[in-house]
């Protein structure tokens, strides 16, 4: 890590640790693939969520071999996924808060009581 504000990974590590040329991380970032934050010198600093998108950029281009185009769609609907699973978790969240206690209150009312009956095994 770096010993700055934004701490962070410079490229040079980046791509020793995965193999790749420094070019090929700022192919990526021209592509917005990767958005890594910058430093107040301008050095670009990979953050560990930078480093698993760059995973999974590797992942797709070198074992299932999508193209850069074909990485840049996956990469936008798995966003797109993850802001609707977010959008999901708070609707859930909503209707457990709000519509579940006033469905409760309705049902005491509108239920009737049913006495509890005792199983009696029959005897042969």
């Amino acid at each position: 890590m770096v010993g700055c504000k934004r701490r962070g990974y410079m490229i040079s590590s980046v791509a020793e640790r995965y193999g790749i040329h420094p070019q090929t991380l700022r192919l990526y970032e021209r592509l917005g693939l990767l958005k890594p934050s910058r430093s107040e010198g301008n050095t670009r600093l990979y953050t560990r969520e930078d480093l698993e998108q760059l995973e999974v950029i590797l992942t797709l281009t070198r074992e299932l071999g999508v193209n850069l185009a074909g990485v840049e769609v996956i990469l936008h609907m798995r966003e797109k996924m993850e802001k609707l699973q977010l959008e999901m978790e708070q609707l859930v969240e909503f209707v457990r808060e709000q519509v579940s206690p006033a469905m409760a209150r309705s049902m005491k009312s509108a239920l009737v009581r049913v006495p509890t009956t005792k199983i009696v095994r029959r005897r042969r």
